[in-house]
Order: structure tokens, then sequence, then C-alpha cells
């Protein structure tokens, strides 16, 4: 069983940045695709990005897509998600999320999940 903690949320400007990470709790996690999920109040969850167990191969949702940047380091057992240029819109709680599958897009697809940090993003 993977335990993921996220951390890094908070509230911001519109234009400004954050960095979120999720760390995790085995060496395994290696081994794992990672994603980063959304929920705004009254909306689903949805997805925003996901990296590879490599770390070569990422890929964004069309909201965020040229915003934000999702990496990793599996030496820290962290995976990291850069949120540039905020808009109000992104306000919502953000979660990580581990999945056993090569590449992963759906809430179905992860076996983990985080308890999620809160980004507010003001006008």
């Amino acid at each position: 069983q993977v335990q993921l903690v996220e951390s890094g949320g908070g509230l911001v400007q519109a234009g400004g940045s954050l960095r979120l990470s999720c760390a995790a709790s085995e060496r395994t996690f290696s081994s794992y695709t990672m994603g980063w999920f959304r929920q705004a109040p009254g909306k689903e969850r949805e997805f925003v990005a996901g990296i590879s167990w490599s770390g070569h191969r990422t890929y964004y949702a069309d909201s965020v897509k040229g915003r934000f940047t999702i990496s990793r380091d599996n030496a820290k057992i962290t995976v990291y998600l850069q949120m540039n240029s905020l808009k109000p819109e992104d306000t919502a709680v953000y979660y990580c999320a581990a999945s056993s599958l090569l590449t992963a897009y759906g809430l179905g697809s992860y076996n983990y999940w985080g308890q999620g940090t809160q980004v507010t993003v003001s006008s």
C-alpha cells in the first residue's frame, strides 16, 4: 500500500506560482505512474497531469498545458507540480495519485490517493 502526502498548497494572486509536492511512503513509488488531479467546489475531480515511472513521459490537461509542469524525483520518492500563471479557475483541492498502468488519465486508473491540498487563486 502506497501512502501519499501532498503539501505546498496555499493562497496566491492571479498570475502567481505555486509548487506542490507529493511524498510517497515507499520505494516502490518508482514503479508507478503518478498523476495530479483537482476538484473545485461543486465539480467533479478532473485530471491535471501525469508522468511515467521514469519521468520521461508527461501529459497534461488542455486547461493547464504550458502553465503547469509535472516532475518526479524517484530518489526522494516525491512527485511535483509546478504551477505558473495561475488563474482563479485553478482554485481547487489538488490530489496526487499513483497508478500501476503505464499511462493513466482517468480516476479509475489510479490505485492510491493522497488527502489533497487546497490551492486558492485570488483575482
